[in-house]
């Protein structure tokens, strides 16, 4: 990062880029910067890099504003382009398709799968709803908050 702060930047710098709704830092590695993004993560920004044509090492702020046209395309057609495996939606329960889903739309659908679970009454949306461990965790001795930490000794 601080190789980055120190190299002489240009006229045409970008400090910050709009994409997917998320401001990106200019002064980050482009694999890096797009995971600033919900819903893109390391293997996902190096597959976006990769379908666009950019170099991975380049920094997010030198790009040019068609270089930003091409990264934006690849984000929207990431779900045709990358295979089934690597989607964060696969077999949607409403629709049944695979899809990915970035920024706001990731997390409003992760809520949306949520409120499901609770109204279900399944077993995960209780444990979502009473804000303990969802996923069989230890809940006994770790990950605890509040008046429940420490030990309590006999008197």
């Amino acid at each position: 990062m601080a190789e980055a702060q120190n190299k002489e930047v240009g006229d045409d710098f970008s400090y910050i880029i709009r994409l997917a709704d998320t401001d990106i830092d200019g002064l980050k590695k482009i694999q890096t910067a797009l995971t600033s993004v919900r819903g893109i993560g390391v293997r996902t920004a190096a597959m976006i890099c990769d379908i666009s044509g950019l170099e991975r090492t380049r920094l997010a702020g030198d790009l040019s504003d068609e270089e930003q046209d091409v990264l934006r395309d690849a984000i929207e057609s990431y779900s045709m382009t990358a295979p089934i495996w690597m989607l964060n939606r696969q077999r949607d329960p409403e629709s049944g398709e695979y899809f990915h889903l970035f920024g706001q739309d990731a997390k409003l659908m992760q809520e949306d799968d949520i409120s499901r679970l609770r109204a279900i009454k399944a077993y995960r949306g209780v444990r979502h709803a009473s804000g303990n461990k969802v996923r069989g965790q230890r809940g006994r001795s770790n990950g605890r908050t509040g008046l429940t930490l420490g030990v309590h000794l006999k008197k």
